[in-house]
């Protein structure tokens, strides 16, 4: 075997995982045997597999146990025995042997085979956990997590584990049981010799555990590393732009070197421990078979052992050796992986805060538009202040409502808990007159749609994207919200009209672009709350018009709550709730408030003025 080789302004930043809610598996030492009776106590797939686990390794060690056993055979009876060589022995053992060997080895492909399958299937089941769990997180946990520490978790971690599981897993399943068999035939023919090399391996135990110890902790840091360089690198590509635009290379890739730096560090640290281990044991291996061979050829007569016995003992000394080498090499790789599943079960550890009611009491949402009402809503970030106090806000149905304040104010806070993103720390969200906490899931995902202030889109058509606002939709349902929102003439305009490529995140439209067909999937999910996330905050001018005249078609027929950030947004509202420091401090409609020359008024006089000197530079 080889050797191994930018979030909104009205929330807080994002802060990395060091910054904010520790990781649970950096909370304790990480222990391996914890770890892997965690995993398999949670994983089916490895339960069942445990009989197959035990086959694999039973034809294993019957396989290579049959080698020395017939050697010793045909020395004894067919060689060096009282008759002299005996040819047809010889050849009907060997024969015999060939035989055994051909059909161990199949059925050991064949347990092999269902083995890769199990650990497949296991790695398959654990990454699907962890993917759904990561999307039932609350907006809480993923304002605190870089982006990329999630994903790390389910790729990066996890794919250490399927490296192990390729190779790691067949060696643990396959040594231990050689390791046992081949200790028990050794002590068939000499307890003296076997206990000798019994007791030269022993001394490895205390150090293999030393060892072991300091290599999973290692590990440890080194997924931690890992997750910050994936961090870094995730947004460096997001950013591109900005970075291009702004001339942030320089420390953009000082910033993502020190990270590679570390990573780099921790692995080098990491791997001096394997470099320790291997020759120690090997050193080990080599002085109990200098051993057994100086006793045996010493005092055979005295040990009961023929000649056949001898060289068989010696055969199997070195079929002891290999599985213990085997487990010296694969060791790093474990601890890695021991390490990758303690971070991944960290994650599935992390509470999920939006719990969804039990399917027998969840209430359904009425149709139509809907009316929202929150009384005493509070809300904390984990690892910031309070960030809403106490809000109380009655919206009648059908209304349109523009939500404004300055940055930081709680306004984008308070639109998500409406989409239920977040539950409220304190205080209760009403949909429709039901407590939002008790809306089935399904009623709520038809009946209440977000379109956030990045318009995001997948790397697939304008159709598809626009078609995903609803499971069912067809190509003819998103064909008519295109023409519903009046945007028929910009569709027709690119070179594949509904069947255009957007790119990944719909990098190839522009933002305003991206807003359109995110107004197209609302449509089409046709809800009767809508709430949009600044929807309008950053749109080029070519696709101005089309979105205005889409944005007063979509809210037709439905509640519209919306994060203005453009004057108009709030002008045409049928009421505006003024946010400051995470209260409530105004509410009416534009004119009422202007004249009462509060908040809002000063907020109003600030879009007026840059608004006439951008008409001014213009």
């Amino acid at each position: 075997m080889a050797r191994r080789a930018s979030r909104s302004g009205s929330e807080p930043r994002s802060v990395s995982a060091a910054e904010a809610r520790p990781d649970p598996a950096d909370d304790e030492e990480v222990r391996a045997l914890r770890v892997l009776r965690r995993g398999i106590a949670m994983s089916t797939e490895l339960r069942r597999g445990l009989p197959v686990i035990a086959a694999v390794g039973l034809f294993a060690a019957v396989g290579r146990l049959i080698v020395p056993v017939m050697v010793q055979l045909v020395l004894d009876h067919g060689v060096i025995g009282p008759q002299g060589y005996r040819p047809g022995v010889v050849l009907a053992l060997s024969m015999a042997a060939l035989a055994l060997v051909l059909v161990v080895a199949a059925a050991s492909r064949f347990a092999l085979i269902r083995l890769v399958h199990m650990a497949e299937s296991a790695m398959l089941g654990l990454r699907v956990r962890a993917f759904e769990h990561v999307h039932r997180l609350s907006l809480s946990t993923h304002s605190e997590s870089r982006r990329g520490v999630l994903v790390a978790r389910v790729t990066s971690d996890i794919e250490a584990m399927a490296l192990f599981m390729q190779w790691g897993a067949m060696s643990w399943t396959i040594n231990p049981i050689l390791i046992v068999a081949t200790l028990a035939v050794m002590f068939f023919y000499s307890w003296q010799l076997t206990l000798m090399v019994l007791a030269l391996h022993l001394l490895l135990v205390p150090y293999l555990r030393w060892i072991q110890r300091r290599q999973i902790a290692a590990h440890a840091i080194v997924r931690n590393r890992v997750a910050d360089t994936m961090g870094h690198t995730s947004e460096t590509v997001s950013a591109a732009a900005t970075i291009r635009a702004y001339g942030y290379g320089g420390a953009v890739r000082t910033r993502l070197d020190r990270a590679v730096d570390r990573q780099y560090k921790a692995q080098m640290s990491a791997f001096k421990w394997w470099a320790l281990l291997l020759p120690v044991v090997d050193l080990v291996s080599s002085v109990a078979l200098a051993a057994t061979i100086v006793v045996g050829v010493t005092w055979s007569d005295e040990l009961g052992i023929g000649a056949g016995g001898l060289v068989a003992f010696v055969f199997l000394v070195r079929l002891l050796i290999r599985p213990i080498s085997e487990i010296g090499e694969v060791f790093d790789n474990t601890q890695s992986a021991l390490a990758a599943w303690w971070k991944v079960l960290g994650l599935l550890d992390t509470p999920v805060d939006v719990v969804e009611p039990d399917p027998s009491v969840a209430q359904d949402l009425p149709a139509g538009p809907l009316g929202v009402q929150a009384r005493g809503v509070a809300f904390s970030y984990r690892t910031g202040g309070r960030v809403l106090h106490g809000v109380d806000v009655v919206v009648p149905a059908d209304a349109d409502v523009a939500v404004v304040g300055e940055t930081g104010s709680g306004k984008t806070t308070f639109v998500r808990l409406l989409a239920r993103l977040a539950d409220p720390g304190a205080g209760e969200v009403l949909i429709g007159g039901v407590d939002l906490r008790a809306v089935a899931p399904e009623a709520r995902r038809r009946c209440i749609r977000m379109v956030p202030q990045d318009g995001f889109l997948f790397a697939t058509t304008i159709e598809d994207n626009i078609r995903y606002g609803r499971s069912d939709a067809t190509a003819a349902d998103a064909a008519a919200a295109i023409d519903e929102l009046g945007l028929r003439r910009w569709v027709d305009g690119l070179a594949a009209g509904m069947h255009t490529q957007v790119g990944q995140r719909g990098g190839r439209l522009s933002v305003g672009e991206r807003q359109l067909v995110a107004l197209a999937r609302a449509q089409v999910a046709d809800p009767g709350l809508l709430i949009l996330d600044e929807a309008t905050s950053a749109v080029d001018p070519e696709t101005e018009e089309a979105l205005a005249a889409a944005m007063a078609h979509l809210t037709v027929g439905r509640t519209t709550v919306s994060v203005a950030h453009r004057l108009s947004t709030a002008e045409r509202a049928d009421l505006v709730l003024v946010f400051h420091d995470g209260r409530v401090v105004e509410q009416g409609r534009h004119v009422e408030l202007v004249e009462a020359g509060g908040v809002y008024a000063r907020l109003h006089e600030s879009w007026v003025g840059n608004t006439r000197r951008g008409a001014l530079r213009g």
